[in-house]
C-alpha cells in the first residue's frame, strides 16, 4: 500500500484547519496531564456541548430518543459518551476509544524523607519507561489530596512560570565510569527515582533536630495547602514533565509534547464525537485509565463501567430490558481502538519493517494486529472489516496507511481493542505515529493528528450503514 503525504495533498485552506486544530490540542494536552484532568476537561466539553449525565436520567426514568447526548464518568479518571442515533441501540454502537494516562512517576503513599539535608519525595514508576530519561529533566506534580474529612486538595505545581519545579538528580560525568558500563535498564534503578523537593532547613529549628528539611517542607505544605504528613496515604500524586508541548521544526509541523501516547488518539476521538452530531447508528467516545499497566482495576477497560453504561442506555432506550439485548448491542458494535503506534525513525532503522511502518506525515495509522512477536495479545481485525472501513473513509477522501509496531521479532505492544472484542464486535486499532514514544517528550504531526479526526468523523457517521 502506498500512502500518501497529508502536506502534499492539502490544500491552504487545510493547512490552516490542521494548524487550528494542533493548537487547540496543544491546549489540551498542555493542561491536562493526568487522567483526572483529562477526565475533567473531557467533562467540562461534553457539557458545553449539550451532553447531559447519565443517572441524572436513570434517576428520573427518562427515556432516551434520537439526538440525545448523555455521558457517564468512572471514579473521576475515565468517562463514556454517547450520541442516541436514529437507529435503535440494538443494532450497535459506533465506538471510538481510548486512553488517557501516560507513564508517569507516582508518589508512594509514605514518600517524604531527608538525606543528608536534602528532602525527597519517594516514587514509583508507572508504565513502560526508560528510567534515565526521568533524571535531570523539571518536573512536576499533579493529583489530589483526600483529607480525613473528605475535603480534596488539588495539587499543580511547575507549570507556571513563577511555580518551583522538581527534578531527579544523576551522577555527575566525572564519577560514572562504573554507571556508564552498566545496561541502559540499569543505568537508574527505580528506587532512584526519588525527586528532590528542598534543601531549606527550619529556620526555628532546635539543635537536635535531625531532619530540619523534611520539618521545612512540612511547614511550607501545612500553610500552603493544609496538608500533613499522614495525608499521603490518601493522596495520588503523579510526576510529569513540567512545561508546555511546544510546536517542533522550522517548520512548525511536529508537536513535542509529554502524554502523546494516548491523548493524541483520546482529544481527536472526543472532539469527533461532538463535532460530528447525530448519526443513523448511535456514536460512543470511550476515554479510559490503566492501559499502559493492563487496563486492569475499577477504571481500565476491563471493569464493567463500559458495559454498565451500554446497558443504561439500553434500559432507557428499550422496553423489557435484558441481558441478551445488552449482549446483541455489544455484538452488531463497530470499534476503533484509537491508540498510537510506533512512527518509522530513520535513526533506528534497523528496528522497523519500512513497507509495514507508519511513517510521520502520511496519515490515520491502522493496526490489524497488535501484539507481541508471534501476536501474543493480539486483538486480529477481520478482513472484512478492514474493507468496510477503507470503503468508508476513502468516501470521504481520508489519508490513512497501515503498519505494525517493528519487526517481528522485535517487540509489539498491546492496546484494549482485544478487550472490547471479547464481546464479539469488530474491533481495529486505529491511531497516530509517534516518535520517542513513552519518553517523557514524545513527537507527532500536526497532519496526522488532524487526520486522525477527519477518520474518527468519517468511522462513526459511515460504518455499519
Amino acid at each position: 500500500m502506498n500512502s500518501k503525504n497529508v502536506w502534499k495533498e492539502s490544500n491552504q485552506k487545510k493547512v490552516k484547519a490542521i494548524d487550528t486544530f494542533a493548537g487547540e490540542y496543544i491546549d489540551f494536552i498542555s493542561d491536562n496531564k493526568t487522567e483526572r484532568e483529562c477526565c475533567d476537561a473531557a467533562v467540562s466539553m461534553l457539557e458545553a456541548a449539550g451532553f447531559v449525565e447519565l443517572n441524572r436520567l436513570i434517576d428520573k426514568g427518562t427515556k432516551l430518543k434520537a439526538g440525545d447526548k448523555v455521558y457517564m464518568t468512572q471514579m473521576n479518571k475515565s468517562v463514556a459518551a454517547f450520541v442516541i442515533g436514529n437507529k435503535s441501540v440494538l443494532e450497535g454502537l459506533n465506538i471510538l476509544g481510548a486512553h488517557i494516562d501516560s507513564p508517569r512517576l507516582d508518589i508512594k503513599q509514605n514518600p517524604l524523607y531527608e538525606s543528608d539535608g536534602i528532602g525527597y519525595l519517594d516514587t514509583h514508576y508507572y508504565g513502560g519507561v526508560k528510567k534515565y530519561q526521568w533524571v535531570t529533566i523539571p518536573l512536576a506534580i499533579h493529583g489530589v489530596v483526600i483529607k480525613k474529612d473528605g475535603t480534596t486538595v488539588e495539587i499543580n505545581i511547575g507549570e507556571d512560570e513563577d511555580d518551583p519545579v522538581f527534578f531527579v538528580s544523576d551522577l555527575l560525568i566525572h564519577l560514572a565510569a562504573k554507571q556508564m558500563e552498566k545496561k541502559a535498564s540499569e543505568v537508574v534503578t527505580g528506587e532512584e527515582l526519588d525527586i528532590i523537593i528542598g534543601n531549606m532547613p527550619l529556620k526555628d529549628a532546635k539543635e537536635d533536630e535531625k531532619e530540619a528539611v523534611k520539618a521545612n517542607i512540612l511547614s511550607i505544605l501545612k500553610a500552603q495547602y493544609d496538608i500533613e504528613e499522614e495525608d499521603f496515604a490518601s493522596a495520588e500524586l503523579e510526576v510529569v514533565p513540567a512545561g508546555r508541548a511546544r510546536e517542533a521544526g522550522f517548520d512548525r509541523s511536529l508537536i513535542l509534547g509529554y502524554g502523546h501516547d494516548d491523548r493524541v488518539c483520546a482529544y481527536p476521538s472526543l472532539r469527533a464525537l461532538i463535532d460530528t452530531g447525530v448519526c443513523e447508528r448511535t456514536t460512543c467516545c470511550i476515554l479510559v485509565d490503566k492501559e499502559e499497566i493492563g487496563s486492569v482495576g475499577a477504571t481500565g477497560m476491563e471493569s464493567k463501567f463500559f458495559v454498565n453504561a451500554v446497558a443504561e442506555l439500553i434500559n432507557l432506550s428499550c422496553d423489557n430490558y435484558s441481558d441478551l439485548l445488552l449482549r446483541r448491542a455489544l455484538a452488531n458494535s463497530y470499534m476503533l481502538s484509537s491508540d498510537v503506534n510506533a512512527g518509522y525513525d530513520p535513526t533506528f532503522a534497523d528496528k522497523f519493517d519500512k513497507k509495514n511502518a507508519s511513517l510521520l506525515g502520511n496519515g490515520l495509522v491502522f493496526n490489524k494486529f497488535t501484539g507481541s512477536r508471534g501476536k501474543s495479545g493480539s486483538n486480529d481485525a477481520n478482513a472484512e472489516y478492514i474493507a468496510a472501513i477503507r470503503n468508508v473513509l476513502d468516501k470521504d477522501g481520508v489519508i490513512y496507511q497501515t503498519a505494525e509496531l517493528g519487526k517481528v521479532d522485535i517487540g509489539g505492544g498491546g492496546t484494549i481493542a482485544y478487550i472490547l472484542a471479547l464481546y464479539g464486535m469488530n474491533v481495529i486499532d486505529a491511531g497516530v505515529a509517534v516518535l520517542n514514544m513513552h519518553a517523557p517528550w514524545e513527537c507527532i504531526s500536526k497532519a496526522d493528528l488532524y487526520e486522525a479526526y477527519e477518520g474518527y468523523k468519517s468511522f462513526i457517521a459511515g460504518i455499519g450503514l
